[in-house]
């Protein structure tokens, strides 16, 4: 429909300003009632959602929106609390400007912060269409062990457009601004420890209210994440506040059966860390808080940095997740063993070799001794019985052997031992991403964690940089799109065309995922489960 206004021969100027405002309003409330997907076909980018009118950005092929706020800025009193619903605006905000990543070091081996405490903002890109009916909804939660990482780095346009869905990728709180816990915290009212995690909540929330404005289903959400934002998933999963708020989950390289924090080991953690910056003699509850929220921004993250061994357990060294709280009660592991999860399919799998990046850049010429002496220092009195199911002659290198065993140790088994719980209680289809990238630098890395990324997204993580993907390569990119994209559309990732994906059995067979080939791999045997389940 178009308004003009017209010229009116005989009318005064008061009469000329109301009929102004009146074809001014009409056109407000008509733009309210259209249909988003017909209001970006004209070319406008224009939406309205709860808290005001958005401009996005009109590409060929679809529509993007950054920098959306979902929650009140958490600075200042705000510091350490529950989100908060944001404030309204006025006028059209502009909604093509890259969003700030929540704060985090650089990680570049400089001292330098990155981010901006008022950062919890999403982005939404979608299909540029005019076709009827809403699409499905893929919420991304990033990686980056919960200390780094951004919505911006994901590109999700190729999913959205390819896979006929809406893609939102959002920034959450990470470090010790998203999982400080502590009494002193507990004492204002509110269960301290899971910030981070009650942000992405709070997202999810704001999907549920706004996205039909987008075009989105509210009813066909899923909850998608890789890494650390896999094993958020896992809380999300697994915390009665998220019921509801999403339909399918997908888990990429990150378990549901890796063990959180206590609320106890984390209120000592929180004790170590009020004391490192300062604050621990202030005084009382309120005064200790007091001198929390003063504390600079790059002091706090410099001094609280969390960084655990690179090579092993980081449950208590880092940030994270919190359990015994009322956002998370059990343990996600235990919560998906007696069916305590959000009843919903799930889409669970890792990569063939997810440890040979880390390893391999950290500890390229490590030998059989120091071998031996890595897993007596990470594994204690298991170490003897891994050191005679993985000897270093074995393999390559003594760097592969340890690599091995830290796939299998930390990624391949838990993930098994994830979906074997979660099919007693609904539908799971598993996989492994077999591909194996081209050399970098010379070193053959294999399908390493995080290399399965640029098949769904165009991604740019800080201090990474991934192989372009060959002519092959672009295709399983997309046989993939399709796979996951169809979960999305249907709770499962089969559709006409594709190789059969079969729901997961107890069999320890999953789908293998390769360029070459997609089929059936044993994937408990490659990855000795049997011999870790024992330990």
């Amino acid at each position: 429909m178009l308004i003009k206004t017209v010229a009116q021969p005989g009318l005064t100027g008061r009469a000329r300003e109301l009929l102004l405002a009146i074809t001014s309003a009409a056109l407000a409330a008509i733009l309210v009632v259209l249909p988003a997907p017909a209001a970006e076909a004209q070319g406008q980018g224009l939406v309205r959602v709860d808290t005001g009118w958005l401009r996005g950005e009109v590409g060929e092929d679809h529509v993007r929106f950054t920098k959306i706020p979902y929650a009140s800025p958490p600075i200042g009193e705000r510091r350490w609390r529950r989100p908060a619903p944001p404030a309204a605006w006025s006028g059209v905000r502009d909604a093509t400007v890259p969003a700030d990543p929540c704060p985090q070091p650089a990680n570049d081996g400089t001292e330098l912060i990155i981010g901006l405490e008022d950062c919890l903002t999403l982005d939404v890109v979608r299909p540029r269409t005019d076709r009827r009916g809403r699409l499905p909804v893929v919420v991304w939660l990033h990686g980056g062990e919960l200390t780094s990482g951004a919505a911006a780095e994901y590109d999700g346009a190729r999913l959205a457009v390819h896979g006929d869905v809406v893609v939102v990728t959002i920034n959450y709180r990470l470090g010790a601004l998203g999982f400080l816990a502590n009494p002193v915290l507990d004492a204002e009212g509110t269960v301290s420890g899971n910030y981070g995690l009650l942000d992405q909540a709070e997202a999810l929330r704001w999907v549920r209210r706004n996205i039909d404005r987008f075009g989105g289903d509210p009813g066909k959400i899923t909850l998608a994440g890789q890494s650390s934002g896999a094993r958020s998933v896992c809380t999300q999963l697994a915390s009665p506040g998220s019921r509801g708020l999403f339909h399918r989950a997908i888990t990429q390289s990150g378990a549901c059966s890796t063990e959180v924090m206590t609320k106890i080991t984390a209120d000592a953690k929180g004790d170590r860390a009020i004391e490192e910056v300062g604050c621990a003699d202030a005084g009382s509850h309120r005064d200790v808080t007091a001198c929390l929220r003063r504390v600079p921004l790059a002091d706090l993250l410099r001094t609280l940095r969390g960084v655990g061994h690179p090579l092993g357990d980081r449950r208590d060294a880092a940030w994270g997740p919190v359990a015994g709280t009322p956002y998370l009660p059990w343990q996600p592991a235990t919560a998906l063993h007696y069916g305590l999860t959000a009843d919903v399919p799930l889409l669970v799998g890792s990569t063939r070799h997810e440890a040979r990046g880390v390893v391999l850049n950290a500890l390229p010429d490590l030998t059989e001794d120091r071998y031996a002496l890595l897993l007596r220092t990470l594994l204690g009195a298991d170490s003897d019985a891994v050191l005679a199911e993985y000897p270093a002659n074995e393999f390559d290198s003594p760097a592969l052997a340890l690599a091995t065993v830290l796939t299998d140790r930390n990624y391949a088994c838990p993930a098994l031992t994830t979906a074997q719980s979660a099919r007693r209680h609904g539908p799971v289809y598993a996989y492994e991403f077999r591909e194996e990238a081209g050399p970098i630098d010379g070193t053959l890395y294999g399908a390493y964690h995080s290399w399965d990324l640029p098949f769904l997204f165009d991604v740019s993580i800080r201090n990474s940089q991934f192989p372009p993907l060959t002519a092959q390569q672009q295709r399983l990119s997309r046989t993939m799109i399709d796979y996951w994209s169809s979960f999305a559309h249907t709770g499962k990732p089969n559709r006409p065309g594709l190789p059969a994906w079969p729901a997961f059995n107890t069999g320890g067979t999953v789908l293998g995922l390769s360029a070459d080939r997609i089929r059936p791999t044993s994937y408990a045997a490659e990855h000795r489960c049997q011999f870790w389940a024992a330990l």
